[in-house]
């Protein structure tokens, strides 16, 4: 062992699989969902405790010491009522309880995920909020947000085909006498991760990799009836679209069936915001122009008057792909998106799991794991799988978490003089957290289970 670490918010252990790989110890984890809690102590041998705001506050510490604190904690508004602009302001938040660990624990080093909005103009507040705190508890941290997204991760480095941004708050206890820095540089390594690494090299069927399915399998992932008719549908458009257009491309903009209307006939109501004007114009030109064929197909599939209104409409971002079974497929809210089979959109904690256009089946839970970074054995137990796509859409990726805590201690070597065994072991660790990962398969738990149902867990030794 060396380092301790605590993991907040864990989930199902993205951090605990990057840390642990990196060699350190989790003494304390904290996770309030019950299912997730289950998987986390099948898989990381540790039984994380529930509500933070009872084990972290004025008057109870039950988190212990550690060296380094961890957490994908949820982004809640800050009060705007006063003139504080540090800790006093967060209180009641559970950024709050947060900042109350580092305050009393004072652990070297603090790395912190939340979505890519946190630092964008709607949360502006809130990230100063937090930016200011860890200042005021005596840590260097950069007011600049660090982006990373595991599809630009290199995967020699512990990349994975999934565009996923989120933003990393990386900061380091400074030392007395240490110069306190306005604007702290950012993490400088960034550039590493996509050295030489073009994202559009990855290739789905072999980098993740995708399974081949047994029967059963296939079975249980297959699409409905309705979906598939929905994708023969806009797979002959495509077709019909680039053959009347001496093969070009698809244009990248929402094609919404329900507002095609030849370019005379076109009225735009008083007030329809910018954006919608624009794509309703688009689509009049792009059904002037094909007029002929897209009625013979519309007619073809009833006008598609027995589609959802989501299903309705299409966005091709696939550029020259030949068709959709060359596409990853998405059926959002807003219509169904095609892009490249490269790398995939970002797993989320509803129902929108990825479906591989040339097998016509959804990603599986095993496919999506891999897609996080998790290991081939990491056990989901008898949970059903909407639960299991849940937990992984909620989880940060192991790949990502690797690299930034390497990032920190390159970041802030200067710090951390006190800490040989902590940085010697971050420095040399291998560049991808995959052959460290193996290892735990033969120190944890990994026994056959006879009969899952009746299966409790319990706290294992990981250091064997």
């Amino acid at each position: 062992m060396t380092f301790k670490f605590v993991d907040l918010f864990a989930g199902i252990g993205g951090f605990h699989g990057a840390l642990g790989a990196l060699g350190g110890e989790c003494v304390y984890a904290s996770e309030i969902d019950k299912a997730a809690a289950r998987i986390y102590l099948r898989n990381w041998g540790i039984e994380p405790q529930g509500d933070i705001t009872l084990a972290a506050n004025d008057v109870t510490m039950e988190v212990p010491d550690h060296d380094v604190l961890v957490g994908g904690f949820p982004c809640q508004p800050f009060s705007k009522s006063g003139k504080q602009k540090g800790m006093e302001e967060a209180r009641g938040t559970l950024f709050w309880n947060i900042a109350k660990i580092i305050e009393v624990r004072k652990p070297k080093l603090v790395i912190l995920e939340n979505v890519r909005n946190i630092a964008g103009p709607r949360h502006a507040h809130e990230w100063q909020v937090i930016i200011q705190t860890l200042r005021e508890l005596g840590y260097r941290v950069s007011s600049k947000p660090f982006v990373v997204s595991p599809h630009r991760i290199h995967p020699s480095f512990g990349g994975r085909p999934q565009v996923r941004e989120r933003v990393f708050i990386a900061a380091t206890r400074l030392n007395s006498g240490a110069k306190r820095l306005h604007e702290e540089p950012s993490l400088p390594s960034k550039e590493q991760f996509e050295a030489d690494w073009n994202p559009r090299k990855w290739k789905l069927a072999s980098d993740l990799p995708l399974d081949l399915m047994s029967t059963k399998d296939k079975a249980d992932l297959k699409l409905s009836k309705s979906e598939i008719e929905w994708l023969d549908a806009w797979n002959e458009f495509v077709q019909i679209y680039r053959e009347n257009n001496d093969g070009k491309n698809l244009p990248g903009f929402p094609i919404w069936v329900d507002e095609w209307k030849i370019a005379k006939n076109l009225d735009i109501p008083y007030g329809t915001p910018k954006w919608k004007e624009i794509f309703l114009r688009k689509n009049s030109e792009l059904y002037t122009d094909n007029k002929k064929v897209l009625d013979a197909w519309l007619k073809k599939y009833n006008y598609l008057s027995h589609f959802p209104p989501s299903r309705r409409k299409f966005e091709w971002q696939a550029q020259d792909a030949k068709g959709i079974a060359q596409t990853i497929l998405h059926f959002r809210p807003s219509g169904i998106r095609a892009k490249k089979a490269t790398y995939v959109p970002a797993l989320v904690a509803i129902t929108q799991t990825s479906v591989i256009g040339k097998s016509k089946r959804r990603i599986s839970v095993r496919e999506a794991a891999r897609l996080q970074g998790f290991p081939e054995w990491f056990d989901f137990l008898d949970q059903r799988d909407s639960l299991s796509y849940k937990q992984l859409g909620n989880a940060v990726n192991i790949g990502a978490v690797y690299n930034v805590m390497k990032s920190l201690v390159i970041r802030d070597l200067d710090l951390l003089g006190n800490y040989p065994a902590l940085t010697k072991a971050i420095l040399s660790a291998p560049n991808s957290p995959e052959a460290e990962l193996l290892e735990f398969k033969s120190h944890a738990f990994r026994e056959t289970l006879a009969d899952k149902k009746n299966f409790t867990p319990r706290i294992v030794n990981l250091e064997g």
